[in-house]
């Protein structure tokens, strides 16, 4: 990097990257709309802005050299409306047209309005309005990094080429959040950009998840995966029934046991039922607010506020795995990962 990393957060939410910048000793400020969540923020000394990202421009935050950004995923999931999805040729468009620094701030009203109001759809291609901004006002950012679901590739890899024809050396992909020791199954696709030096995306640290397989996977150079049972203090083996049917059917509940990653942690964590072995509840039945953090990664003093805690957990980048990519996209690599994540120490002799 060319200048010390200050990092400007974009749709910051309670913290999950502001806690990875914390751990890597890294400034950083975030731009967070909702109350609840900026109530934890603040309760936890994150630096903070209150308002729409889209209140804001890149000069407002001139010192800032890395632009990061999880916009609302909730339109593109499977388990949202899915108007970001059946959108993405409209948004895909009007990226292109933005990297030929068209307007589109009326098209992208069109779609809100078209889809009852909600412009979280649009909101995907905030981060690309900065950036091609910040170049335009001379002060281009030293890295950018962004993530979303899974479904938003197709985007990431339209900024990608943008980015590329701007000077950026880019890569992006999606990556596996038990791959990065996340006690969760949860998958990110992720965008990294740099003006000097190769970008690349994290390289796994711990086997991926597969069921009824070890947990090891016989690959020495990668560390087991992480299971609950692990990060949870709870006294007996347990099975977590999901709240989700599996293949369509709402009566055929997945089910993982404590020695297994849970499932992805959603806003809708607490409907989860938790069983002990021989089905009996669970005490207590349901993961508590600090236990469903811990799936996240957060710290299990982490200052939750405010209220809708479980949808500003689901709603996070689990902190563990956004220091991996930030450390890579500050060019940094795995270096300080071995001080800040102590189970990595053992694969130091293994590479």
């Amino acid at each position: 990097m060319r200048r010390p990393p200050t990092i400007v957060d974009l749709f910051a939410g309670p913290g999950g990257l502001d806690v990875a910048a914390r751990w890597l000793e890294v400034a950083a400020i975030g731009i967070e709309l909702d109350k609840n969540a900026c109530e934890t923020r603040n309760a936890e000394n994150l630096e903070t802005r209150h308002d729409d990202v889209r209140s804001f421009k890149p000069a407002d935050f001139g010192d800032a050299t890395v632009l990061a950004g999880g916009p609302p995923c909730q339109t593109y999931t499977v388990a949202g409306s899915g108007t970001g999805r059946r959108a993405l040729d409209e948004v895909l468009d009007f990226a292109d047209r933005m990297a030929l620094r068209q307007d589109v701030a009326a098209d992208l009203e069109k779609l809100a309005a078209d889809h009852d109001g909600d412009d979280r759809t649009g909101l995907v291609l905030e981060p690309l309005k900065w950036a091609l901004q910040a170049i335009d006002d001379g002060n281009p950012y030293d890295a950018i990094v962004l993530e979303q679901v899974p479904a938003v590739l197709p985007v990431w890899q339209a900024m990608k080429t943008i980015l590329e024809k701007e000077g950026y050396n880019a890569t992006c992909g999606v990556l596996r959040a038990e791959e990065f020791g996340v006690p969760q199954t949860r998958r990110r696709a992720v965008l990294i950009a740099r003006l000097d030096g190769e970008a690349v995306l994290p390289r796994p640290t711990h086997y991926p998840y597969q069921k009824n397989t070890p947990r090891h996977g016989g690959d020495a150079k990668l560390l087991p995966w992480v299971a609950m049972e692990d990060v949870l203090n709870r006294p007996e083996p347990f099975v977590v029934v999901s709240n989700y049917g599996t293949g369509g059917d709402p009566k055929n509940r997945g089910q993982r046991t404590s020695a297994e990653p849970a499932f992805t942690v959603t806003g809708k964590i607490s409907r989860n039922r938790v069983e002990l072995l021989d089905g009996r509840p669970a005490d207590p039945p349901r993961f508590s607010l600090k236990e469903s953090g811990q799936l996240q990664t957060f710290p299990s003093d982490y200052k939750w506020r405010g209220r809708d805690v479980a949808q500003q957990i689901g709603n996070a980048i689990p902190p563990r795995l956004a220091t991996y990519i930030l450390a890579y996209a500050l060019g940094h690599g795995e270096a300080p990962l071995y001080d800040i994540f102590p189970d990595l120490r053992q694969l130091r002799s293994l590479r």
